[in-house]
């Protein structure tokens, strides 16, 4: 009887020592709240929607206990200032386009896109498992960020224009806003790049500030309005065949997160960026078609203008490397990497890809 007594008391104890044990792991961890600047509005419910995924799975797997609070273009620093505001401390993390920092060093554009570079899948590849994340956190350390990649747009379109591109010659003086390298390579065609954030390029187009535009791709740019003011959309963006975004953390912030709260910041990072990828991919196409039904000129770039812009971009790349130890480290390990995805790509997917969308195109 006593034996029966003291196995029900010491079950008792062991379940009320299970219900007390969970809550205290549970309050074992801190209440952290940052906030994260983005470079985009919020009208681009896919770039920033981004930002605020990241956000929702952070709270939800922390039992919102580590709070992400996200602020949109200009909110709290301009669009193209994010690196500098995570950099000094001003907030924790921001949301923004590396290349967008090429003045400090254009080896920035690895993490963003090259020109003629790699397409997404490919990207993802380099990032992951070709030393390109390694490489870059090398760089972004240097400027007291660590980064996680948290998006990507895909293939980018080439722009608006106001008149037609028929020659090299048809550049000259155009006065563009052109993200990353493009501008350079453009500007020696005597292109005049401008580097705008994506909240104010509208305006500078309707009032005549810039006569062309890119930005994104037929969803974002529908968004933004700017086939009322240029009429001509080219493709492709062959300055971004994949545009990643990276999460930008300043680095004392980052090194005092639990682990637990680094891991799940990581996966949500690279949920955002595979989310962002399948909703670009699922809205661009019916966006296109608006865009052309209400009036929009769609065009290629001319052969002769593409290969001319890509002469001048691998002069670029041997200029670039022979004055910055950086951007020659990993130029010469992106390279390599390039070409041989090319040389796969070339064999499996592109002539898959050739046919179906050549046979698509014949039943139409």
């Amino acid at each position: 009887m006593k034996r029966r007594s003291f196995l029900a008391s010491a079950g008792v104890g062991l379940a009320a020592s299970t219900v007390v044990a969970a809550p205290a792991i549970a309050q074992s961890q801190p209440e952290i709240k940052w906030r994260m600047a983005s470079s985009y509005p919020k009208s681009l419910d896919t770039i920033f929607g981004g930002a605020e995924l990241i956000a929702r799975r952070v709270a939800a797997a922390t039992d919102n206990k580590f709070q992400i609070r996200t602020f949109a273009a200009g909110e709290i620093v301009p669009a193209l200032q994010v690196l500098d505001a995570v950099q000094n401390g001003t907030i924790e993390c921001g949301q923004s386009a590396a290349y967008f920092y090429i003045g400090k060093d254009p080896t920035f554009c690895f993490d963003t896109a090259m020109p003629f570079g790699l397409n997404t899948r490919q990207h993802i590849s380099w990032m992951m498992h070709g030393g390109g994340l390694e490489l870059m956190r090398e760089l972004f350390r240097e400027h007291n960020i660590y980064n996680i990649p948290a998006g990507n747009t895909t293939a980018q379109m080439g722009g608006w224009f106001r008149k037609e591109i028929k020659t090299v010659e048809d550049l000259s003086g155009l006065k563009m806003r052109v993200g990353g390298l493009a501008g350079q390579i453009m500007g020696k065609l005597g292109l005049v790049p401008q580097q705008i954030g994506g909240g104010d390029i509208y305006p500078a187009l309707e009032r005549g500030t810039i006569d062309a535009a890119e930005f994104v791709g037929p969803y974002d740019d529908e968004k933004l309005g700017f086939h009322k003011v240029a009429k001509y959309y080219y493709s492709p963006g062959w300055w971004e065949g994949s545009a990643q975004i990276p999460l930008m953390i300043n680095i004392t912030a980052w090194e005092q997160l639990p682990e637990s709260y680094k891991t799940i910041l990581e996966q949500a990072c690279w949920e955002a960026n595979t989310w962002m990828i399948a909703k670009y991919d699922a809205v661009n196409a019916a966006a296109l078609k608006r865009l052309v039904a209400g009036g929009a000129q769609l065009r290629a770039f001319p052969r002769d203008v593409m290969m001319a812009c890509e002469k001048i971009a691998n002069e670029l790349y041997d200029e670039l490397s022979a004055k910055n130890p950086r951007f020659k480290k990993v130029y010469e390990a992106w390279k390599p990497f390039r070409d041989e995805e090319r040389l796969w790509f070339r064999v499996a997917e592109n002539s898959f890809d050739s046919y179906v969308y050549s046979q698509s195109a014949q039943r139409r």
